[in-house]
């Protein structure tokens, strides 16, 4: 997220500046992680150093542990581009989505304390929760329909008030009474992310302190995670923290960090691979730290590694049959799967510039963690590869699967342009004389962005996120492609509707390229002319 140059974002704003001080005084007086590490074979060392070079990859760190101790962890590359410092295992990486494992805790833990049951109801714990305005949902949805993307909202939906806005935490989890889901509650998976934000609130009120008080002290200080911390807000970026980086004309470039601040419990989680092989450890000993300490007991974590929501299941590639698992689905916080008949408990995270894997293989006992500075798929060839060598199985060229399918997705990318270029019809329309287009636009959901013409163009500006400030440029009939000046957020189709009259009845965008992240949820926006 590309926030103000306030030091403190709103949510963490929020949070009394003694907290916050505890907070960091607790996880940096910790003792140093005394697991004992290796460097990485030399097998896994060459392939790493060919795949980051071939994806043009600035640097990573992996780690692997198997029966509680650590085969290896070590870095590679650079933390930055244009700067030799090289990365290490104890670099620190956002790992975004590999957040939801530690949400899920959060509240095991507070179910194993009796302070709350996976089946209550939301409203109980949290009365002004809405979901679409509807009231069987409201009224049936569980404390684990949170976490299992189940809940009928599609792909995505919702993310718009997350990434460059400055709606907290709060505001967006209220703020899903507007929005409506397209499927029937329960009866399909879509992956989202602002439930976990509902989630995080839960754990708030609940156990009477900030979601990311309960996260350092409930759980990375028994851990000692002392390299890791619940926000990107909360430590110096200066020191050994990986640079986000996004591509552009195939190179990296180095883009500002997403904070994420408003969505902590969906994503927030900076930590080196030196403590995730902590985090692993815990998990695969069921909350088991020590002889003398448990987080949660076994009970909760087969409740979190189990299948609440089923995926679907496609073709493996030709020649990749071995790929195609026999059940998918998702648990509280975890992807299932198998693989090569072994069950896998894995998630990928994935903020801008930020990209990280980690996969549990409960039956051997190991845990393998990839963090990524970049937004290549190379995190996933580091994945598949490092978890063939630590099974034995046989050897899969990785680096050309991927590499091929991220090529792809460029070429499909320039095909569209090319494409839509062509059939383009720019010689007709808009309607309406761009003056007559301007004014303020309103979304129940959202809020409001105002249009104006400047330099013979219209402007978009969005009144909760600065960052989408945006040149419209005519695309053709009553439809404009409105051009983003920050680079790392998508373009959108804006289409403008009449009524019969000849007045603007509504206004609508949609992501222009097929590769758009699903969180550019521009086709949930509906907006009407301001009264």
């Amino acid at each position: 997220m590309r926030r103000s140059s306030s030091a403190v974002p709103p949510l963490l704003a929020a949070v009394p500046p003694y907290r916050l001080t505890a907070i960091l005084l607790l996880l940096t007086a910790l003792p140093p992680n005394r697991l004992t590490a290796q460097a990485a074979p030399k097998v896994i060392d060459t392939t790493v150093t060919r795949i980051l070079q071939q994806f043009g990859q600035p640097g990573a760190a992996i780690a692997v542990i198997r029966d509680g101790k650590v085969l290896f962890q070590q870095g590679w590359g650079v933390r930055a581009i244009g700067d030799n410092t090289k990365v290490d295992e104890h670099t620190r990486f956002q790992v975004a989505s590999n957040s939801k494992a530690m949400t899920a805790a959060a509240l095991a833990i507070l179910v194993e304390e009796g302070k709350l049951s996976w089946d209550d109801r939301v409203i109980d714990h949290l009365p002004w929760f809405r979901l679409g305005g509807d009231a069987f949902i409201t009224r049936e949805f569980r404390v684990r329909d949170l976490l299992c993307h189940r809940s009928g909202l599609s792909l995505g939906q919702g993310d718009l008030l997350i990434f460059g806005s400055d709606y907290t935490s709060a505001e967006i989890a209220r703020r899903l009474r507007f929005l409506t889901p397209p499927s029937s509650f329960r009866a399909s998976y879509a992956y989202d992310n602002v439930l976990y934000i509902v989630a995080g609130e839960l754990v708030t009120a609940v156990s009477g302190m900030p979601w990311e008080e309960f996260v350092a002290t409930r759980i990375m200080a028994p851990l000692g995670m002392r390299e890791s911390s619940p926000a990107l807000a909360l430590i110096d970026t200066r020191s050994n923290m990986a640079a986000a980086h996004d591509r552009r004309a195939g190179k990296p470039v180095i883009v500002p960090h997403d904070s994420v601040a408003n969505a902590l419990a969906a994503g927030g989680i900076v930590a080196s691979v030196s403590d995730w092989t902590r985090w692993m450890r815990v998990q695969l000993d069921s909350g088991r730290v020590d002889a003398s300490t448990r987080l949660w007991s076994p009970a909760q974590t087969r409740t979190m590694w189990e299948p609440h929501v089923s995926l679907p299941i496609g073709e493996a590639p030709p020649g990749l049959g071995f790929l195609k698992p026999n059940f998918a689905g998702y648990g509280l916080g975890w992807f299932l799967r198998d693989y090569r008949g072994i069950k896998l408990v894995w998630h990928d995270g994935g903020l801008q510039g930020m990209l990280s894997r980690t996969i549990l293989v409960p039956e051997k006992n190991l845990g393998i963690v990839i963090f990524t500075n970049g937004v290549t798929g190379s995190y996933q060839a580091l994945g598949w590869t490092v978890l063939d060598w630590a099974l034995g199985a046989p050897k899969t060229d990785w680096l050309s699967l991927i590499l091929a399918r991220d090529q792809g997705g460029q070429s499909a990318d320039q095909a569209f342009e090319d494409s839509a270029g062509a059939a383009r019809r720019k010689d007709i329309g808009p309607s309406l004389p761009l003056e007559r287009l301007a004014g303020r636009y309103t979304d129940e959901w959202y809020g409001d962005v105002t249009l104006s013409v400047e330099g013979g163009h219209l402007v978009m500006r969005w009144s909760h996120s600065p960052p989408y400030t945006a040149d419209l440029e005519h695309w053709q009939y009553d439809t404009f492609r409105a051009r983003m000046r920050e680079k790392t957020i998508a373009d959108a189709f804006v289409t403008f509707s009449l009524k019969a009259n000849g007045t603007i009845d509504r206004m609508t965008l949609a992501p222009v390229l097929p590769s758009t992240d699903f969180s550019f949820d521009y086709q949930d926006l509906l907006f009407r002319p301001a009264p």
